[in-house]
């Protein structure tokens, strides 16, 4: 079997989400980022006792992922929003446990849906395994996230149920592709409400419940995790245009090069359906030379050349209206630092291909 890649321990809050010290800029601040560090670890070390399984073969495919990397931005988000009640509490880590690992599962089925290459820098489960062992792992670590929601009651067993449905139906909607009388802009927006935001909204949620937090502050953060997600996935359909990117391993095209119709190619089209010549010369050039490329096929210059076109600055600014329309949502919360932190949570995502 192939050897098992290893993530760093002892990684902070800041290094792991990429946050810069302005997120957590006062002293105040910086304390309730040492709890959720605290609290990060508890559930990187309750995460690698989760995904352990008897059977040697289920023990290395489940914890493939896990030990490749990744962010946790959904178990931190699960602890920020504790920040509003109670903190950490052994519930609260149990639910960014689930919520993560119901992420984890997720890539390894969306990777054989996508048939992609690599993923966290590594080859995806199902180039090593194959197609069926990687669905069955993804299934066993659903079947895992499921375990723990049922041990915090039938709230949270509701939320994931409601979650994965939403999970399902995006994955759905994004491989059958939108009706001829849908706007394939709206359709793939709510795509990426469904795959993505769904879930950052749920773990935004569990902190609130779990925390003994109000009950009035689970409206404003599933709705600024949903919006978040949004801005988070249309800022990658930008990092896609761009070079080799270290923590995903993949390289500038690659899921242009996959036909995956990302936010700057759907506008695109959509310029070229209202007769502009530029937009039409440049469609057929990437369906020419990019749609459906084999790997070893130089791709770049046309890459490049949506790259610098409006329609992916455009995919920008869209990005950043949904990271606005999320700190809207959180008005209601009280002032002080999860408000703070959430805020400049939402500017930093947006910030990442800049």
């Amino acid at each position: 079997m192939p050897s098992l890649p290893l993530v760093r321990r002892g990684t902070t809050l800041s290094s792991q989400v990429g946050f810069t010290e302005r997120l957590f800029a006062s002293t105040k601040d910086r304390r309730m980022a040492t709890r959720i560090d605290a609290g990060l670890e508890l559930v990187e070390d309750g995460l690698r006792e989760q995904v352990k399984y008897a059977d040697q073969l289920a023990d290395v495919t489940a914890r493939y992922l896990l030990n490749a990397g990744g962010k946790r931005v959904r178990p931190m988000l699960t602890l920020l929003t504790a920040q509003l009640g109670e903190g950490a509490t052994p519930e609260v880590i149990t639910a960014a446990q689930a919520v993560e690992i119901t992420h984890l599962a997720s890539l390894y089925h969306d990777d054989v849906m996508d048939d992609a290459q690599t993923r966290r820098g590594v080859p995806s489960a199902q180039h090593v395994w194959g197609n069926s062992v990687a669905v069955l792992t993804g299934d066993l670590l659903f079947a895992r996230a499921s375990q723990l929601v049922a041990s915090l009651g039938e709230g949270a067993i509701r939320i994931q149920a409601d979650t994965f449905e939403r999970l399902c139906l995006g994955q759905l909607h994004e491989t059958i592709g939108p009706n001829d009388d849908d706007d394939p802009i709206a359709h793939y927006i709510g795509v990426l409400a469904d795959k993505t935001g769904s879930l950052i909204a749920a773990a935004a949620q569990m902190g609130v419940m779990f925390s003994g937090a109000p009950a009035e502050y689970i409206a404003p953060v599933m709705a600024f995790g949903e919006k978040v997600g949004v801005g988070f996935q249309l800022v990658d359909d930008v990092i896609d245009l761009s070079g080799k990117d270290a923590e995903t391993g993949k390289t500038a095209g690659t899921d242009l090069r996959a036909g995956v119709a990302t936010l700057p190619l759907l506008k695109l089209r959509k310029r070229a359906s209202e007769g502009d010549a530029d937009a039409t010369a440049l469609l057929d050039r990437l369906e020419t030379e990019v749609l459906g490329a084999p790997d070893d096929k130089d791709v770049s210059a046309a890459v490049a050349a949506l790259r610098e076109h409006p329609v992916t600055q455009e995919t920008l600014e869209e990005a950043h209206r949904w990271a606005r329309e999320a700190v809207e949502a959180i008005a209601p919360l009280p002032q002080g630092s999860v408000k703070s932190a959430l805020t400049r949570f939402a500017d930093t995502i947006v910030e990442r291909s800049s």
